[in-house]
């Protein structure tokens, strides 16, 4: 699936029915008739809109999950598909009731290993926590239970699939995203012979939960961030360079992280191929792998769900070498950020232009900014950004000394403060000796926060091992912004005297 241009989660529509029959038919090849009739998905769409999501790839539709609210009690552990879905009416279904069951949850088979089911099941967890129900409930199918009938009973195999001894594609997913094992269900859903006719109770506590007349839970937004601390060496070649990279960006993403930074020109290395070339040559020999970059970035945003921020890289644009980088979203979009000033050792030894775009990017976690290593310490470019509503600002950086590192760092936390944002900076460490103008690096990624009741005391989040490779994952709290920006200590984005100063872009 390299050429997947964009991913789309939201809710289902009626006109996606014949998108949603045709999945189904997909996803259950070897059971005839195992679809809902589009008198089944109106009913559905019309008592609970909410509860029924699909996601989509290049506008068609790849999966779904349906689902009801249901109160527990009256149906207990011991109930059957039919007796859950009344009969397949869906009378069931009760607004005012404690549980989310999921009556379905089904992906293309040529979007299997795309990480979209796991979308699908974050959704309604996320539903189940705005909706404050206790917990998801669902009976999950066993497909692999006929091979291995003869041999085990279902308690049996549910035990060895979850030690891993046995892979089951459906019951090993639901256990991998946090389902725990209920009860084993006989006759729960009659006609599935693969599944030998038996089922898995399965549930997701929703741990926010409260019951009525308590207290409601403060609504938090809590982003992650995943910073690539990138230790410099040499690569065969741009396959052995991007199993590096994969491997950062499976790691955060392992660890639910919305955002993944790279460094400034963290592709290096392979302009080691070309050291015998000057400085200026080798490095436009490098701004030839630009797009395929981008492009494999790209594709490892939709597959690990992550966004990810891909540090910086050159860039020709006619006769023109930049320094440009790019916001790849988890959806299958992207944007490119450009670095506006150049040092003057870039402009000499490279012949480096800056570039001009200066601009805030939206995302699922909220408008950010990015910029680039010297950008940073020119404090009118985050003002700009911040008036443009920016929360979180990365910034990828590249320094060889101690010297450099400190004014990166010191300058990005002053921008912390005085834009009452979020910084993230992602640096590279250790040498190239086989590469020209790239000889050591000195590098101690960090997210720095403004300075008030609410954040540490020293204006720092979190900080990584100086001059090692590492990932740093750290937590940043949006809603606390909003609180500085009005009652704040002190307010600098509200006191400053736009009556005799203002900063404004060209």
């Amino acid at each position: 699936m390299e050429d997947i241009g964009k991913v789309e989660l939201r809710a289902l529509k009626s006109s996606d029915y014949q998108g949603l029959k045709d999945s189904m038919i997909a996803a259950y090849p070897n059971w005839p008739g195992a679809f809902w009739g589009e008198k089944h998905i109106e009913t559905l769409l019309r008592i609970f809109p909410k509860g029924q999501i699909a996601i989509f790839v290049d506008d068609e539709l790849a999966g779904c999950a349906l689902s009801l609210i249901v109160t527990y009690d009256h149906f207990g552990d011991a109930h059957t598909y039919e007796e859950i879905t009344g009969k397949y009416t869906f009378n069931t279904h009760n607004p005012k009731g404690d549980v989310l069951y999921g009556i379905d949850l089904f992906i293309k088979p040529e979007y299997r290993g795309l990480r979209l089911g796991r979308r699908l099941y974050d959704a309604r967890k996320s539903l189940c926590e705005d909706l404050n129900l206790k917990a998801i409930i669902f009976g999950g199918r066993i497909p692999k239970y006929h091979e291995y009938a003869k041999d085990f009973s279902p308690k049996e195999y549910i035990q060895k699939v979850k030690f891993k001894e046995i892979y089951d594609p459906t019951l090993t997913f639901q256990l991998s995203n946090d389902f725990h094992v209920k009860k084993v269900l006989k006759d729960y859903l009659p006609g599935d012979k693969e599944s030998k006719d038996y089922a898995v109770l399965l549930q997701w506590d929703n741990i926010y939960y409260e019951k009525a007349n308590s207290r409601k839970l403060l609504d938090k937004s809590i982003v992650r961030l995943g910073l690539v601390q990138w230790q410099m060496r040499l690569y065969k070649d741009i396959d052995d360079l991007f199993e590096q990279v994969e491997f950062f960006v499976d790691a955060t993403s392992a660890y639910k992280s919305d955002f993944c930074l790279f460094p400034e020109f963290f592709n290096a290395p392979l302009m080691a191929a070309h050291n015998n070339l000057s400085e200026a040559a080798a490095i436009r020999k490098l701004a030839e792998y630009t797009d395929e970059i981008r492009d494999r970035f790209i594709q490892l945003a939709i597959s690990y769900n992550v966004n990810i921020i891909t540090g910086s890289m050159p860039s020709m644009r006619g006769e023109k070498l930049f320094n440009e980088g790019f916001v790849c979203r988890r959806n299958g979009t992207y944007d490119s950020y450009e670095k506006i000033h150049v040092t003057p050792d870039e402009a000499k030894f490279w012949g480096l232009t800056g570039g001009n775009k200066v601009e805030v990017f939206e995302t699922d976690c909220g408008p950010i900014g990015v910029l680039i290593c010297y950008d940073s310490e020119f404090p009118e470019l985050s003002r700009i950004l911040a008036a443009q509503g920016m929360k979180i600002l990365f910034v990828p950086f590249l320094t060889d000394t101690q010297n450099g590192y400190g004014r990166v760092r010191y300058c990005c936390r002053a921008r912390a403060i005085e834009n009452e944002c979020y910084v993230a900076i992602a640096g590279s460490v250790g040498n190239l000796p086989k590469v020209s103008n790239m000889d050591i690096q000195f590098a101690q990624s960090a997210v720095f926060t403004p300075s008030d009741f609410s954040f540490p005391t020293n204006g720092i989040k979190a900080e990584a091992t100086p001059n090692t490779e590492m990932i740093l994952v750290a937590d940043v709290d949006l809603d606390l912004l909003k609180e500085l920006h009005n009652f704040g200590s002190v307010r600098n984005l509200k006191d400053r005297r736009t009556d005799i100063y203002d900063v404004i872009k060209k």
